[in-house]
């Protein structure tokens, strides 16, 4: 049934890659506060490492992993197997959060195929590899990728970006600051 390893190896990294979606759960530090697991997609996760993960952060209507990640270093991601055999991958670690106004973020985004509306990369030392059986995970046919997001980045443009960004991702539910980075003629974010 359940596992862990020492690092992710060429086999996981490669069934890794092949899945569609994966979760990403913070918490803030302390006892209070609201836990967060989010949804993400868009080929925007990369095995960078045998103990390094990366995912590309985009703008979205919260900034709840930036603002848990920043107090505390904290992540979990977790991959499903939706067909094939069936498996469940947990990534624990620290993470640490690459705006665009970090020297790092080039190299970083460089990873990933440029999309709009890209707010940071959030960069993870991975601690712990585990994955477990997966049985009651539903088998589900992948049909495409959404574009939605996409498209409501175009929409926006950079400068647009940028001002939802500051409206609605400076903080998060709880208060923590999140994208602080942001600076009056729009840097290099909302690409």
């Amino acid at each position: 049934m359940a596992q862990t390893f020492a690092e992710i190896d060429p086999a996981l990294a490669q069934w890794i890659a092949a899945q569609h979606v994966f979760f990403v759960a913070t918490a803030p530090g302390g006892r209070d506060g609201l836990i967060n697991c989010s949804p993400k997609g868009l080929d925007s996760l990369r095995v960078l490492g045998p103990r390094t993960v990366a995912y590309l952060d985009l703008t979205g209507s919260g900034a709840e992993t930036i603002a848990h990640v920043k107090d505390n270093g904290r992540i979990v991601i977790m991959l499903c197997a939706f067909d094939g055999p069936p498996r469940i991958v947990r990534l624990h670690g620290r993470g640490s959060v690459i705006a665009p106004t970090d020297a790092r973020f080039a190299e970083y985004a460089g990873q990933f195929r440029e999309r709009p509306g890209t707010r940071a990369v959030v960069l993870i030392d991975v601690t712990r590899v585990s994955d477990s059986c997966g049985y009651a995970v539903p088998l589900m046919d992948f049909r495409a990728e959404r574009d939605a997001l996409t498209r409501w980045a175009e929409k926006r443009g950079p400068s647009g970006i940028v001002d939802y960004q500051r409206e609605h991702n400076a903080a998060s539910l709880d208060g923590l600051p999140a994208v602080d980075w942001l600076d009056s003629d729009h840097g290099r974010t909302g690409q």
